[in-house]
């Protein structure tokens, strides 16, 4: 228990060690302070990154770790000074909890970017030399900064992956002007993250192309998701059919793959942005000088682009494909993800399963 946490008992789930095997787990949050918004937390997305921490996979793992960092969930306490929120509102909290309030980065709300690091929501190490623990618990204490308001009609089940699986294709299709009618955009991988580049795509009026190694996702790809086109990534025939074709290729897949036969499908100064991460990005020269393509990479976003985007997604009737579970199931869940068996992101429903024992 740290010494500078608060009174009031926080009831968790948490990895103790590299098994990744949660369970629970009690611990003490920070005393609220004057900028402070208390959360009774009542959604938590899972996302990979919850694998990745709890598993020790880059060997940084803090252990127990409490995972999570797709909170939803409702404001009960705010501090003196708070002027964004109030008792009862709606609120998100996503990848980070701090950052420096003062470089560049953070001046322009890209905090994500922060110069000195952003913190983040679970496994960080906070500025009080705290470490922070994310959404697979009661509550959480947040600086208001770094909340978002919900509106009221969007339900707090379907804003949780908006947090991180949301803003992290939003962010970059925003970014690279690939909100405007009429663009075409392929989308590789079809997991929390893609499934989330389409909607966005079709909301933007894109024509949308999805790759998969999977022909089971065809169906659901384009009735369910709407896209216009699915490819099966490992026909060439289809794949050579779409040379030359599309504005910009979102490339949500972790798992290694061969980066040539998609930049062979962008148009000329088309952009290729890598959101996964794969052991190793690997392309010929030509493929990018020919044609004047361009390779980015792109993180979750700051608080400016994750505003406006849980904003249109409530404006634009966008919703999640979840799979709403009890914090009980969350390890079954976890191994789900780790073998890509989840339509297409799973929601831990804390406030009606996470209980005292």
């Amino acid at each position: 228990m740290s010494s500078k946490g608060g009174d009031e008992q926080c009831l968790g789930w948490a990895a103790r060690d590299a098994s990744g095997v949660l369970s629970p787990y009690k611990f003490s949050r920070r005393n609220l302070g004057t900028e402070d918004v208390h959360i009774k937390i009542t959604h938590c997305g899972v996302c990979y990154a919850d694998v990745v921490w709890t598993r020790n996979k880059h060997g940084d793992s803090k252990y127990p770790v409490v995972p999570g960092h797709e909170i939803a969930g409702i404001v009960t306490k705010v501090g003196t000074n708070v002027h964004s929120f109030k008792v009862g509102d709606h609120v998100g909290v996503g990848t980070y909890v701090n950052s420096c309030r003062d470089c560049e980065y953070c001046n322009e709300k890209q905090e994500v970017l922060c110069s000195k690091g952003s913190v983040f929501t679970f496994n960080g190490v906070d500025f009080d030399g705290t470490i922070t623990k994310g959404g697979y618990s009661s509550y959480i204490v947040v600086h208001e900064r770094y909340c978002f308001t919900i509106p009221k009609g969007y339900p707090l089940a379907s804003a949780a992956p908006l947090l991180c699986a949301g803003v992290t294709v939003y962010s970059p299709m925003v970014r690279h002007k690939m909100n405007q009618p009429g663009k075409s955009l392929g989308v590789i991988g079809l997991g929390g993250l893609g499934h989330m580049a389409v909607k966005f795509g079709k909301a933007f009026g894109l024509s949308v192309t999805i790759f998969s190694t999977s022909i089971s996702k065809k169906e659901e790809a384009l009735s369910l998701l709407g896209a216009d086109k699915f490819v099966l990534s490992s026909n060439q025939e289809e794949m050579r059919a779409l040379a030359k074709s599309l504005d910009f290729i979102i490339d949500t897949a972790s798992g290694d793959h061969p980066f040539d036969p998609y930049m062979s499908l962008l148009k000329p100064y088309g952009v290729f942005v890598l959101v996964g991460f794969p052991s190793e990005v690997k392309f010929s020269p030509a493929s990018l000088n020919i044609g004047s393509k361009t390779v980015a990479g792109s993180i979750t976003g700051g608080t400016k682009d994750t505003q406006e985007m849980i904003d249109f997604c409530a404006a634009n009737d966008i919703h999640p494909s979840i799979e709403v579970i009890p914090i009980e199931y969350a390890n079954e869940a976890l191994e789900r993800l780790i073998n890509r068996d989840v339509k297409y992101r799973f929601v831990i429903d804390i406030e009606n399963s996470l209980k005292e024992n």
